[in-house]
């Protein structure tokens, strides 16, 4: 099994984000190497995103490391249409990545063994 370290991830509006990435573009502003690697918008955002299910999901592909989505859908319990749209948004946030595997099927891999958050009351 490959070994996986935390994604650090943050919440921030996304007025908040922009103005950040613009200061950042402009040379304002040098993010530190432990500033979160993904964001989300709002605190609504990250439960969608880190569900029971999907955490569930990225424990299985973590410790199996299926070498298709149908052998995913199988060892999950789920239709293979069903981890296919869920996938599709665990890495949108870099959760996971696709990768060819045997046969020119679609394999999954988790890219972090867990999430910490990053986020600030103001």
């Amino acid at each position: 099994m490959t070994t996986v370290k935390t994604l650090n991830v943050g919440i921030m509006p996304h007025k908040q984000f922009q103005a950040r990435t613009i200061a950042i573009a402009n040379g304002e502003l040098t993010p530190s190497p432990d500033d979160p690697k993904v964001w989300f918008h709002s605190v609504e955002s990250f439960p969608k995103v880190l569900s029971d299910g999907n955490r569930m999901l990225l424990a299985l592909i973590a410790e199996t490391e299926p070498e298709s989505l149908t052998e995913l859908a199988a060892t999950s319990g789920r239709e293979k249409s069903d981890p296919s749209r869920t996938l599709k948004t665990l890495e949108q946030y870099d959760l996971i990545q696709l990768e060819q595997g045997h046969n020119r099927q679609m394999a999954t891999r988790a890219n972090y063994s867990g999430v910490s958050l990053e986020m600030s009351f103001a």
